[in-house]
C-alpha cells in the first residue's frame, strides 16, 4: 500500500494537472451539491406560502355556519315564546276557574233562597237568609285577595284612592276638600286598587 501511495505521489509530482483536473471535479461536485441543496431550500420557501394559501380559512362556509347556528337559536328562542305564552294562558284561565268554581255555591244559596221566599210569609227570615248569603258572599272574595277599601266621611280627598262623582258646598268648613260622603266602596286586591271610591267633595 505504502508503494501505491508512492506511485501515486509520483504521478501528483510529475502530473499537475491531473492533480489540479481531480480537485476541480471536486469542487464542481461541492458545487453541484450546494445548488441542490440551495435549489431543495429555495422549492422548501415555495411551497410554504402555498401551503399557507391552501389553509387560507373559507369565509363562505364560516358564514353558512354562523348562519345556521343563529337559525337553530332563532328557532329555540320562538319556541321557547310560544310554550310561555301558553304556560301563562293555561295559568290564566285555570285560576280564573277555579275563582269561577268557588262562586258556584253562591250562585246555589241564591236559587234555594228565591225558591224559599216564594212560599215564606216571614220577612225576618228571608232578611237572614240573604244576610248569610252576602257574609259569605264577602268572605270567599276576601280568601281571594279582594278588600273593600277603607274610605269614611271627613277623608281627605286621594286621587290614588277616591273618584270624585261631583262637589258640593261643605256642610262644615272642616269639610272641605275632604269626602263628604260615599257613594260606592272601593275595593283593593294584594294592596292594588281594581276599584276606586266613589265619593263626594266639598268645596
Amino acid at each position: 500500500m505504502k508503494d501505491i501511495w508512492k506511485v501515486m505521489g509520483r504521478r501528483d509530482k510529475k502530473n499537475p494537472e491531473m492533480k489540479e483536473e481531480i480537485d476541480a471535479q471536486n469542487e464542481i461536485k461541492d458545487s453541484e451539491s450546494t445548488v441542490a441543496e440551495s435549489q431543495e431550500t429555495a422549492e422548501n420557501l415555495t411551497e410554504q406560502p402555498q401551503t399557507e394559501e391552501t389553509a387560507e380559512p373559507d369565509f363562505e362556509a364560516k358564514f353558512n355556519e354562523m348562519n345556521d347556528k343563529f337559525l337553530r337559536l332563532y328557532s329555540e328562542f320562538e319556541n321557547f315564546r310560544r310554550r310561555t305564552a301558553k304556560e301563562r294562558l293555561d295559568l290564566l284561565t285555570n285560576s280564573r276557574g277555579e275563582a269561577l268554581k268557588n262562586l258556584i255555591p253562591i250562585v246555589d244559596d241564591f236559587e234555594r233562597a228565591t225558591a224559599n221566599n216564594v212560599i215564606v210569609d216571614d220577612i225576618d227570615a228571608i232578611r237572614e237568609g240573604f244576610t248569610l248569603i252576602h257574609n259569605k258572599f264577602v268572605n270567599l272574595l276576601s280568601n281571594e285577595g279582594l278588600k273593600p277599601m277603607e274610605t269614611a266621611v271627613g277623608d281627605d280627598f286621594d286621587t290614588d284612592k277616591h273618584e270624585a262623582v261631583t262637589q258640593i258646598p261643605a256642610p262644615e268648613p272642616k269639610l272641605k276638600g275632604k269626602v263628604v260622603d260615599v257613594i260606592e266602596k272601593g275595593y283593593v286586591i294584594n294592596d292594588k286598587v281594581i276599584r276606586y271610591a266613589k265619593v263626594v267633595t266639598g268645596s
